[in-house]
């Protein structure tokens, strides 16, 4: 990834997977930002949703605990200027697999993406993958198994210094029904935000969360 002149404009360029992405920028003050981004963008805009798949846990009624588990990471490239910013380019490596959670006529579509369980956090491939950490709490009188979290992505706050990390939420109600959201608050002191995408395509955004109604 680079910018530079070509042929007099200024141009950025990326290679990654073996495919190269090129444009010439016209600008007197933009500023280019490259930061992690929510992770449902690739190969093309798809669904907004992402389904975590880890090793099933079984929890006692009225139980919390909080894990780490290992999530995709998008890496989005914008340009600011003082008046506006704008989505110039979103990339990652590796291949993005999709799923359907739910019934076939009302399910949803979601990135799906499976991780281990960590009881602390665990080290990451560098641009690969970030770290979740996921706060459990079974508010329901029985015993639960959880091994999938639907998360709705335009909730999702990503902070990132050596390391990408977001936090999130999930809240059993009853044995098929469960309360997702994201946390917005780095995972240690000191993190940066990310850009939203969503903020900077001005999609307007209203935090709600996600209620699973198909199990978990």
């Amino acid at each position: 990834m680079e910018t530079g002149s070509v042929d007099g404009l200024l141009t950025y360029r990326r290679r990654c997977e073996g495919q190269t992405f090129e444009r010439i920028l016209v600008s007197d003050t933009g500023e280019v930002i490259i930061n992690p981004v929510e992770p449902v963008n690739l190969p093309k805009d798809i669904t907004n949703f992402l389904l975590m798949e880890f090793s099933p846990m079984v929890i006692e009624p009225g139980t919390s605990r909080t894990v780490y588990l290992k999530f995709p990471v998008e890496i989005g490239v914008f340009i600011e200027s003082a008046r506006d910013i704008e989505v110039l380019d979103v990339f990652g490596l590796g291949t993005q697999k999709y799923t359907l959670y739910g019934s076939p006529t009302t399910g949803i579509i979601a990135r799906w993406y499976r991780s281990a369980v960590y009881p602390e956090i665990p080290a990451v491939e560098a641009f690969r993958e970030g770290v979740m950490e996921l706060s459990i709490h079974n508010a329901s009188h029985e015993w639960v198994e959880v091994s999938t979290a639907v998360f709705e992505s335009v909730d999702m706050k990503i902070y990132y210094d050596d390391l990408v990390a977001s936090s999130a939420t999930m809240k059993i109600l009853s044995p098929n029904l469960a309360e997702t959201d994201f946390i917005d608050a780095p995972l240690r002191p000191g993190m940066t935000k990310s850009v939203e995408l969503y903020a900077a395509r001005k999609v307007p955004v209203i935090n709600r969360g996600y209620l699973m109604e198909w199990g978990y």
